[in-house]
């Protein structure tokens, strides 16, 4: 995505800064020009100018049938049994598809070894895409950025001077785009599976002025490589703004362009501030300039915001990206016929075990739709659930060509700005303020053509209304199951024709006046609510009301219910399909049959066999289920299995109690817990013997980024040490006239370094938020002649950079030492010893991956994984901490027995320390799932997921703690608290794979 896209690289490459501008803003219109696609590599999946088909049948991909997609890195979420769960939330929402990334540095951890097996295994997420009906848009990269570390590139790549994104490296991607290549393919729908699109790289935008850019040779030969592996669906790109790059018929040319859209940008300080001019109008034009014979793509648009270290928190990120944005950005992209549209993100999850990059936290919740412990309380899920369901049932709008946006042409007043859309039959017209960042309400009416003539609406009473930072959609001749619906001010939120009736649902804001006309029908009754005016004229019937908390239904004598709604009552309705026969199965269809019901938290599944409808879902508190179309008549009802005592009410609604009971549940106290300690930190201690480590012995580093300045390298990619907290042993024997060693260190933003000399600290960097490397001028004591020291230096490995700008090869930014001086000394007075995570590339945990461990003594040993040997360690606690700088491992295990039948996310949430310069690595049952660093933040709360977490049995919490002030730091709180009660009919959640402890065989 992206991220701070171009400020991040370009703080990697300084002297490359003007160069990039110029080539980003060069003349891309070079690249553009009209086209004709040749035929595709298959028949199922293909497009026209409007849009996707599969089998024939247009769709919108919504990561939603228009196409709308959600992103979701299966990568962020290691318990592959919750994948269903996501899946299925994203499905329940009216999406139809979801976008995912693959992350090269978890599956080749080491050059020429490709691992995707256990947690990193694709089979399961592809069978749980298929079982929920979620189509999916592939993404490998190589290059992917997505906030992970080196954006997705291993570590040891930074040993090759081949420039990353160029031709000169497609030799070492070839190992990783084969194999996932065909474990993709074999996915392919074309092969029964849910992929029906892929796109290789990512954001192919942008380099510097010494890179020849765009290089579609290069671009061509990953798409190669991918058509060689087996890939037939059609390739797209996303460019990272209306660039008009990987475009057309020629050489490097996909079969679809898109671009991404982040119009808020990521400022989460200020989250009311919608500047000016930050709506894309333009992206209808840019569209038609660049792929006028293509669907119209936004491979990812803002679903969210990342939130950097010692930012503001997912909260304001959350109100920058609320509910209004997405009315009002979001229907913006529609506004310009948007057909293939992907929310990055819909669910962030987790950078675990060291994968994140150095600009942002453990936690990816990117204030996406779905929250990190995978809840849906926030209100975005809700407001994109009416958005999505819409297109589920708008199939002309599929077929619909947008005109220029107009203030006033068709709204009263020129406070209005109206975007029309035309088909054969239904206009769509999309409104919003002309100052879209406005906080007023304007009254408007609206001037429109129909099959009737020109009318203006309301007919009856009153005015529209728009409130501020608000947009809505409009139609005019709208079929409703065969019924023209003449216009509707109100928006539709989903509609089904049934054997006996046909259902329509639409809802306002609260408190304004709609109007809706139906063509020839008849006189209706009022059958819930009042407020309700009617009108008939040659046969179209008018309603006009005001929006209030209280439901209204309208009954026509043809068998048509319409039901108005508040825009908050909308959110609690679900629309679920049925499943079909194969092909289709649970994949949408504009002909999929489908339930409609009231039913709070979630509605997750629904089917019908012989006279039962089975539903399946999840409630938070007693809720009223109403089935208000698609139950069969005298239809026995079930609930999780359960069955529901119903009663039919006179409009054929079924209606039923779902009993919620308040699960007991009981959480160990962490502070009163037995914990175990050993030193973290054994190497400052007296006759510690560095022996078995590896020598810094390599004299000429590859890295093109840094130039070495030390007789041997001290970055830790030389020796294979690519992840996690890295540790150098500098041995010298002193001449007595050492007065001064400086050093700088190098670990990413936010990272932190401790120097010590023998056994004492002489130097503490806790870090801060801006900084990824530091300086120690390090005054030293009196050293005596002919005596041995040895300066250990500590340093916090928060990820690599990623490579987004080509040329700046940002992964390779190095982790180690950078520079040092002996003050009267030679270099190679200090002869250095360095380690990080044991074995390196030859990393013992296969389980968890390349990533999940760093240096320090206790993961070396792999005292982090359950069953330890700890019945020999002192009793002590994080609670009382260490005495003086440096670090201390604790442990800890504790039993849960959580109720079953419940869905009650857990976390750990630590206890800011006013002042206080410290930070710790949390590890449960063997996963790092927390960096908590009390200087720095904002994260306080980390999630840790069932699977992860043992519900029904013992539990081992590991948790190093790095103190820096001089009489050193202990934690003020740690608690395990649960986020949510939720009662699900999501089934039993397996645990992930687990190894526990094992004496590893020449560990130090």
């Amino acid at each position: 995505m992206l991220l701070s896209k171009l400020a991040a690289a370009l703080t990697w490459a300084g002297m490359a800064y003007q160069a990039v501008g110029m080539t980003i803003a060069g003349r891309p219109n070079q690249l553009i020009h009209p086209y004709k696609r040749g035929e595709p590599l298959q028949d199922i999946v293909t497009w026209d100018k409007r849009s996707l088909f599969v089998r024939g049948e247009r769709i919108m991909f919504f990561s939603g049938l228009t196409v709308t997609l959600g992103e979701f890195h299966p990568f962020r979420l290691p318990v592959p049994s919750l994948w269903l769960d996501v899946f299925q939330k994203i499905k329940s929402a009216g999406f139809n598809g979801v976008s995912f990334y693959v992350d090269w540095a978890l599956l080749e951890g080491k050059p020429g070894e490709f691992r995707a097996d256990g947690v990193f295994a694709f089979e399961p997420f592809f069978e749980a895409a298929k079982e929920a009906g979620i189509y999916l848009l592939a993404r490998p990269g190589p290059y992917i950025n997505a906030e992970a570390s080196g954006g997705g590139f291993p570590g040891w790549l930074a040993r090759n001077k081949a420039i990353a994104r160029t031709r000169e490296f497609i030799p070492l991607t070839e190992t990783y785009m084969k194999n996932i290549g065909e474990i993709i393919a074999k996915a392919q729908i074309t092969n029964g599976g849910p992929v029906i699109l892929f796109q290789p790289e990512n954001e192919y935008s942008g380099a510097v002025d010494s890179i020849s850019f765009p290089d579609l040779n290069y671009f061509q030969e990953v798409m190669d490589g991918f058509h060689e592996a087996g890939i037939v669906v059609p390739m797209m790109s996303n460019d990272a703004f209306t660039g008009g790059h990987d475009n057309g018929t020629g050489i490097g040319s996909v079969d679809i362009y898109g671009h991404d859209g982040y119009p808020l940008g990521f400022d989460c300080a200020n989250p009311d501030v919608w500047p000016a001019g930050n709506l894309p109008t333009y992206y209808l034009s840019a569209h038609l300039e660049i792929a006028p014979n293509t669907p119209y793509a936004i491979p990812e648009f803002q679903g969210g915001s990342f939130d950097p270290w010692a930012g503001n928190g997912w909260a304001k990120c959350e109100t920058l990206l609320s509910p209004a944005f997405q009315r009002v950005f979001y229907k913006n992209n529609y506004a310009a016929e948007v057909t293939i549209f992907n929310l990055y993100m819909t669910y962030g999850g987790t950078n675990w075990g060291n994968l994140g990059h150095p600009g942002g936290y453990t936690s990816y919740d990117y204030a996406a739709v779905l929250a990190e412990d995978r809840t849906i309380a926030r209100e975005k899920y809700s407001e994109i659930k009416l958005q999505a369901n819409f297109f589920r049932v708008s199939s002309a709008y599929l077929e619909a060509v947008p005109s220029e946006t107009a203030n006033g042409t068709y709204a009263t007043t020129t406070a209005i700005a109206t975007t029309r859309l035309t088909s054969n039959t239904t206009d769509f017209y999309v409104v919003r303020h002309s100052v879209y960042n406005t906080y007023g309400s304007t009254s408007y009416k609206l001037q429109v053509p129909t099959s009737q003539g020109n009318i203006t609406i309301p007919q009856l009473n009153g005015t529209l209304s728009l409130n501020g930072r608000d947009s809505k959609i409009h139609v005019t001749d709208y079929s409703v199951g065969g019924i023209n619906m003449l216009y509707s001010s109100a928006e539709i939120f989903t509609w089904k024709k049934y054997d006996d009736k046909t259902v329509l649902v639409l809802y306002g804001g609260p408190t304004e006046t709609h109007e809706v006309a139906f063509s020839d029908q008849k006189t209706p009754s009022i059958v819930e609510g009042d407020g309700v005016g009617s009108f008939s004229k040659n046969g179209t019937v008018v309603l006009n009301w005001q929006v209030t908390q209280e439901r209204k239904i309208v009954k026509f004598p043809s068998g048509l219910y319409v039901y108005l709604l508040d825009r908050y009552d909308a959110y609690n309705y679900w629309v679920i399909d049925l499943p079909a026969a194969a092909p289709q199965e649970n994949f949408h269809s504009f002909d999929s049959k489908s339930v409609i019901a009231r039913a709070g938290y979630l509605l997750r599944t629904a089917s019908v066999d012989d006279n039962t409808l089975a539903l399946t879902g999840d409630v938070n508190a007693t809720t009223t289920l109403e089935v208000i179309g698609g139950s069969p008549l005298n239809a026995q009802v079930t609930f999780n299995g359960e069955s529901l005592q119903t009663t039919t009410d006179k409009n054929g609604a079924v209606t039923a109690q779902i009993a919620f009971s308040e699960p007991q549940v009981n959480l160990p106290k962490l502070s009163s817990l037995s914990w175990k300690y050993i030193d973290g930190l054994p190497e400052i201690r007296p006759g510690y013997s560095d022996a078995a480590w590896p020598d810094a012995d390599v004299t000429a580093s590859n890295n093109t980024v840094q130039p070495q300045t030390t007789y041997v390298s001290l970055y830790g990619a030389d020796y294979g040490f690519n992840t996690g907290i890295l540790l150098a042993r500098g041995h010298f024997i002193a001449n007595g006239n050492e007065s001064e060693l400086q050093i700088t260190t190098q670990g990413g933003t936010a990272y932190s370094a401790s120097v010590y000399l023998n056994d004492s600290v002489i130097e503490t960097y806790p870090g801060n938020g801006n900084n990824n490397n530091y300086t120690h001028n390090i005054t030293l004591p009196r050293l005596k002649s002919g005596a041995n020291y040895v300066a250990t230096v500590v340093i916090d490995h928060m990820g690599l950079d990623e490579d987004w700008v080509v040329g700046t090869d940002g992964h390779k930014n190095p982790r180690g030492i950078l520079a040092y001086d002996l003050v009267g000394r030679n270099q190679s007075a200090i002869t250095w010893k360095i380690t990080g995570n044991f074995g390196g590339e030859d990393y013992e945990d296969k389980v968890r991956g390349p990533l999940n461990e760093g240096g320090t003594y206790a993961e070396r040993q792999g005292y982090h994984l359950p069953s330890a040997p700890t019945s020999n360690w002192t009793s002590a606690s994080p609670f009382e901490g260490i005495n003086s700088p440096g670090m201390g491992f604790f442990s800890t295990s504790f039993d849960l027995d959580m109720p079953k039948g419940y869905d009650i996310p857990l976390s750990f949430v630590f206890a800011n320390t006013t002042g206080a310069d410290y930070r710790a690595q949390l590890y449960v049952n063997g996963w790092q799932f927390g960096k908590y660093v009390n200087n720095i933040g904002p994260q306080l709360t980390f999630p840790v997921p069932e699977g992860i977490l043992n519900y029904h049995g013992n539990n081992y919490v590991a948790l190093s703690l790095w103190a820096f002030d001089k009489g050193g730091n202990k934690l003020s709180g740690l608690e395990l608290v649960a986020d949510a009660k939720i009662a699900t009919g999501f089934g039993a959640v397996q645990m992930t794979p687990q190894s526990d402890w094992e004496q590893r065989v020449g560990a130090y």
